[in-house]
């Protein structure tokens, strides 16, 4: 069952203590977007991601946190959002990205050359939908990359 963005980046904003920035929220929603669909099978949230020039960005989402600039987003903007259900299978994957992908480089993972940002992506123009098709592709690269890389 998805969820809305909005539901899951106020999962990502509890989580990290209100933290994140707007930038933050959208690669972590994509990426936990991402590993669900790859791993349960389904989307994680509704709607779709874009390609911006930043990255994957879900309009809604950021039509929400814009006015945040690069400052970390407070909790004002979901005062009205339903959270997560509880067991909700998407959980473990926003509170995984929270977690180990605040140390790391977001926007390298969000704009790796084969990942499905780089094929949707035209500098000339924002807002070209990134398919769950492509974003599933990119998982299953991803998963099959780091497998290699365990067996050498």
């Amino acid at each position: 069952m998805t969820v809305p963005v909005l539901s899951a980046a106020k999962r990502l904003g509890e989580t990290s203590g209100w933290t994140l920035t707007n930038l933050h929220m959208q690669k972590m929603c994509y990426i936990a977007h991402m590993f669900h669909l790859g791993n349960e099978q389904a989307p994680l949230v509704d709607g779709q991601f874009e390609a911006w020039k930043y990255g994957p960005v879900h309009p809604v989402l950021y039509n929400r946190l814009r006015k945040f600039g690069p400052y970390p987003v407070t909790k004002a903007p979901f005062m009205l959002c339903r959270s997560m259900p509880e067991g909700h299978s998407g959980i473990k994957y926003l509170d995984a990205a929270v977690e180990q992908l605040q140390r790391i480089q977001l926007v390298a993972i969000a704009h790796w050359e084969k990942g499905a940002w780089a094929k949707n992506y035209d500098p000339q123009w924002n807002g070209i939908v990134i398919s769950n098709d492509d974003i599933l592709e990119e998982f299953n690269e991803r998963k099959a990359h780091a497998e290699k890389s365990k067996q050498q």
